[in-house]
């Protein structure tokens, strides 16, 4: 089947946070919303069937996950990353989000010393002051076309860490990390006993050219000392369905964990996300690889535009991910100002730099899962 990501949906009036809150969060409510991270693109017809045909039974009552919840997430990571995993190893959790943060009471205690590779996705930082836990920001490093792990300042902050939280594939920047880079990271931990907690929800939107590591996937040792976060929802446009697993091969890690969610009673989770995780991993590959064609063209279409169009603005190109980290700085422009003139003289929203913390000053982001004609239109205002 041919997917049509061409196809514009009206996502206004759905209490959508990226379209609907534009006001709060801009000021206007007529900006091209490139923010929140979830696609424009409706999620695909096998995972709406299964939905809507499990809506069909008038009773919406508690439910647990069987085999046929856990089956695909075992099929998918093998197929996917060579990765064997087994049953037991997978552990609800209603968000990656809330995973991080579970994992951060469970194995942490307020005043240990967690580190965190900035700029990064922002509840990484909430994840670790929001608990009474100390931040050490391992920044990492520009180059003309990519940005670098700083090994040398990481292995002096692993002495003194209780854990790691590393986002692979990143966010905001698109790395797609290397096996080598990860296996340097894998070293050091393994070296000065850090905990690594690894999301990985941008595992399976890696660009052409590129391919996904998982970490724990390096070595049984590093297994060993590894939590992996992973959720269909970014791929598979759920974000609305609070599904997730934490996948953890160490059973006394595991069990701490599984206490954190039993302890919070949230292991019940949502009738509907069950339904549509099964089904997006048992049926989502040929959407997938339709998807990533479809992203990978967008990113192709706006590195072009920029070279040719806006002399000055510098984009790293994401080897994964749908995201576009956008570097301003050579027009020397705070970013409150910065931000006003994209919003109020463009009409379009944007994430601050400064939202991914250290490291993020003078940038943007920008969400290219969008159609085509949105993202011209976008772009031809960026362009003024």
């Amino acid at each position: 089947m041919k997917y049509n990501f061409d196809k514009f949906i009206d996502r206004t009036h759905t209490s959508s946070v990226k379209f609907d809150l534009r006001q709060t969060v801009f000021g206007r409510s007529d900006v091209i919303p490139m923010w929140v991270a979830d696609m424009d693109f409706e999620t695909p017809d096998f995972i709406r069937d299964a939905v809507i045909q499990r809506a069909g039974h008038p009773v919406y009552g508690y439910t647990f996950r069987d085999i046929a919840y856990y089956q695909p997430i075992i099929q998918w990571m093998r197929s996917h990353h060579d990765w064997t995993i087994h049953r037991d190893d997978i552990i609800f959790c209603p968000g990656v989000v809330p995973a991080i943060n579970f994992a951060v009471l469970a194995f942490t205690k307020p005043g240990d010393k967690i580190i965190v590779q900035t700029p990064v996705y922002r509840p990484f930082l909430g994840a670790v002051k929001d608990h009474n836990r100390n931040l050490l920001i391992n920044q990492l490093v520009p180059n003309e076309s990519t940005y670098l792990i700083d090994f040398d300042l990481l292995e002096e902050q692993a002495k003194d860490a209780e854990m790691l939280i590393l986002c692979n594939p990143q966010n905001p920047i698109g790395r797609c990390w290397t096996r080598a880079e990860l296996e340097k990271i894998a070293h050091i931990c393994l070296k000065h006993h850090v905990l690594v907690l690894s999301d990985e929800i941008h595992a399976d939107l890696v660009m052409p050219g590129h391919r996904h590591q998982v970490f724990a996937n390096l070595s049984p040792e590093t297994a060993g000392i590894t939590l992996t976060a992973h959720a269909p929802s970014k791929t598979f446009n759920l974000a609305g369905l609070s599904t997730s697993s934490m996948i953890i091969s160490n059973p006394e890690l595991r069990s701490a964990f599984s206490k954190w969610i039993e302890k919070m009673h949230l292991g019940m989770g949502n009738l509907f996300g069950n339904v549509a995780s099964a089904a997006a991993y048992a049926h989502g590959e040929p959407w997938r690889l339709q998807l990533i064609d479809y992203l990978n063209s967008n990113i192709d279409f706006t590195e072009t535009f920029i070279k040719e169009h806006i002399p000055g603005l510098h984009m790293f190109r994401p080897e994964a991910t749908y995201m576009i980290w956008l570097d301003f700085r050579k027009f020397n422009i705070d970013e409150e100002a910065l931000k006003n003139k994209l919003v109020h003289e463009a009409g379009l929203g944007f994430n601050p730099g400064t939202e991914f913390g250290p490291g993020g000053e003078g940038f943007m982001r920008m969400n290219i899962a969008c159609t085509r004609m949105t993202l011209v239109d976008a772009l031809g205002r960026l362009r003024g």
